[in-house]
């Protein structure tokens, strides 16, 4: 039977609503801190739904410290050296080379669903308590704890970890409103398939019959992804466009491959055999929306905290939604072993004074890198084809969450104390030891 590192018990009870990746983060790095853990979901069955999701290098980081999952996840994942890029007719740009990932450590891309079984396989084989099944329905505090109703029932802990995405209930009562989506202005087909069928083309078995590929092709105000993994055995595709549908924010949503076809109207043949290989129950339309970025990520008492997109959505485009919701597990875990059961709430308080300036600064990417691509000035680009080129910058991929905490928490623990004795103007910030964080530092 294998062997789990885990620190001794600290008496700290947590609930963890939610098993997507950020939930799944949490619950197992609070079980590596010696923590008891319930982690709850609604779904009864998980199935592999999805398409690519990819965790850089800081949150690969975190999952080499799971006994054996990188192993695990290997064969699952994308090996393609680098992006190439074409513009929207086809005509080669410029190459990026995954060459600085050996400074950052490597990425872990594969199919969403895959991906996230195996690590829910981690999760219950480290004997997490894992309850499938469960529907929350509301969230509570009190000054000594948190719980949640849960199929009727109140369950109580001494902290809550709200991990349900954008819908999530314990947004309302860290609020204290209904925050409802925004339009971004743009949607994304998406799709996933078995790529036999471009192996037999001759415009796009290149893509497949030499091992993974990722290339980008790049138009005003649309991008097209194509990725192939498992060498070359699965295929992915995604585009970026302007969202003229009246669609919900729902990732099951189906697309339609002559939809696809007409808004890529004048493009490189190579990407329309793409879309055209894709089988029609494969194709997924999904609408991008944002939220405003929220005045805080824990509850009055700090009892309870908001991790992953039921704190900070990011759009596709900045390459670290996944990674941050790990980043966040890894970091309310380690401010609650640091804070001992005896001050939990200076522990979750820690929690946001920590993430927040930071996962704001990495939901900034997504547009910027979005605009990079959708508005770029051609004849600048052949001067500078680089400047296509996704940022991969030290500060966010060579960092890790739980070392990070370490090294900050009682300096950050210091001056939220000193800062909660000085008298402050009635804000959304001002509550408890909330981080002071302008607009201009957070806006997306």
């Amino acid at each position: 039977m294998a062997t789990y590192e885990r620190l001794p018990p600290s008496g700290i009870k947590v609930i963890v609503v939610g098993a997507g990746f950020a939930g799944l983060s949490a619950a197992i790095e609070c079980d590596r801190k010696g923590h008891s853990v319930i982690l709850l979901e609604k779904v009864k069955n998980l199935k592999p739904l999805g398409d690519l999701i990819t965790f850089a290098a800081n949150a690969a980081g975190v999952f080499k410290k799971w006994e054996n999952v990188v192993e695990t996840l290997e064969p699952l994942c994308y090996k393609a050296p680098g992006i190439s890029y074409f513009d929207w007719t086809g005509r080669f740009v410029t190459t990026q080379l995954w060459d600085n990932g050996k400074k950052f450590g490597e990425i872990v891309s594969g199919h969403r669903g895959e991906i996230h079984l195996e690590i829910m396989k981690h999760a219950t084989d480290r004997g997490i308590d894992v309850r499938l099944g469960q529907n929350v329905t509301d969230y509570f505090e009190t000054e000594d704890g948190a719980g949640v109703v849960c199929n009727g029932e109140k369950m109580k802990a001494d902290a809550v970890i709200a991990a349900e995405g954008v819908k999530s209930p314990g947004r309302k009562i860290v609020l204290g409103y209904e925050d409802l989506p925004k339009p971004s202005g743009y949607a994304v087909y998406r799709a996933w398939y078995d790529s036999d069928v471009l192996a037999k083309n001759e415009m796009t078995k290149h893509l497949v019959i030499n091992g993974d590929t990722h290339n980008g092709w790049i138009g005003r105000d649309k991008h097209f992804l194509a990725t192939s993994i498992k060498n070359g055995k699965d295929f992915s595709w995604v585009l970026t466009h302007k969202d003229e549908a009246d669609i919900d924010e729902d990732w099951q949503f189906p697309g339609k491959v002559e939809d696809v076809l007409k808004d890529l109207e004048g493009w490189d043949p190579l990407v329309h055999e793409l879309v055209k290989a894709t089988p029609a129950d494969k194709l997924v339309d999904y609408k991008l929306v944002f939220r405003d970025p929220l005045p805080t990520f824990i509850s009055k008492n700090a009892r309870i905290v908001l991790i992953g997109d039921a704190a900070h959505p990011f759009l596709p485009t900045s390459i670290q939604g996944a990674a941050q919701a790990v980043e966040d597990g890894a970091t309310i875990a380690a401010c609650l072993d640091k804070s001992g059961k005896d001050n939990v709430t200076e522990g979750v308080r820690a929690y946001e004074a920590i993430r927040y300036k930071r996962v704001h600064k990495a939901q900034n990417m997504g547009v910027t890198t979005r605009e990079q691509w959708h508005k770029a000035d051609w004849d600048a680009i052949w001067k500078n084809p680089k400047s296509l080129h996704l940022k991969r910058d030290p500060w966010l991929l060579d960092f890790d969450p739980e070392n990070h905490v370490y090294e900050v928490y009682d300096e950050t623990v210091a001056k939220l104390r000193q800062d909660s004795t000085v008298p402050s103007k009635d804000g959304p910030l001002s509550k408890g030891f909330g981080p002071a964080v302008s607009e201009t530092e957070v806006a997306v």
